[in-house]
């Protein structure tokens, strides 16, 4: 992890800290761990939310509303798969042997959330500052150039067949996994029909995919 540290300018005083935030429940359970990534992961979570928010409100205009949506633009799972990949996380996540070969969607929400455990291991590590100069780096870029990750594609499918006076229902058809990371498989029905089919490591994440794929189906017809 030396190259990683280099890249971000850090220098770590507890490595066990970074270990754990690259460590998944599948890989700690095999190897008798005490900790996996996700406590972590939760501090992480608010620490990002609170970076990003705090960047908006210094820079932007824009009232609530607006920062609400660009904020979660940037904290949604396919940014922090993006941040994560950009900087090579990938390589040093620890799986079980179960989890090696999953589906490429529950790697890509491990993935996700690696990042986000990551910074709080920078956060206990070398306190908010550092955090905070880190994920300013990693981030700022993306909105400075406006790269947004959209996440909102519900309320656009929402506002596409609204003048057709259509109806939009989201059916959880298929849920799998142990309760602390499950994967869902969401079906959205317009009038009755299926428009597109969403899979992810949340429910939430699955409404959203599957609200695309119906967006993709519509711009085609």
């Amino acid at each position: 992890m030396d190259e990683l540290f280099k890249k971000l300018g850090i220098k770590p005083k507890d490595f066990s800290l970074y270990e754990r935030a690259f460590s998944h429940s599948s890989y700690a359970n095999e190897h008798h761990k005490k900790q996996d990534y996700e406590r972590l992961e939760f501090l992480g979570d608010a620490i990002v939310d609170l970076v990003v928010a705090d960047y908006l409100y210094e820079n932007f205009t824009e009232n609530e509303g607006e920062m609400t949506k660009v904020r979660a633009s940037y904290v949604c799972e396919n940014a922090l798969y993006q941040y994560s990949m950009d900087l090579g996380l990938n390589h040093y996540i620890k799986l079980g042997h179960g989890e090696v070969d999953k589906e490429d969607i529950l790697k890509k929400a491990i993935i996700a959330d690696i990042f986000e455990a990551f910074m709080a291991a920078i956060y206990l590590d070398l306190g908010y500052a550092t955090a905070r100069r880190v994920v300013l780096a990693i981030i700022v870029p993306y909105i400075k150039k406006h790269i947004t990750f959209f996440s909102d594609y519900k309320s656009a499918l929402q506002e596409a067949v609204q003048t057709d006076k259509k109806s939009v229902l989201y059916h959880l058809v298929h849920e799998e996994g142990p309760s602390h990371k499950k994967v869902f498989t969401v079906e959205v029905r317009i009038d009755d029909i299926i428009y597109g089919t969403g899979i992810a490591g949340s429910k939430k994440e699955a409404e959203q995919n599957a609200a695309k794929a119906a967006l993709d189906k519509l711009a085609t017809k």
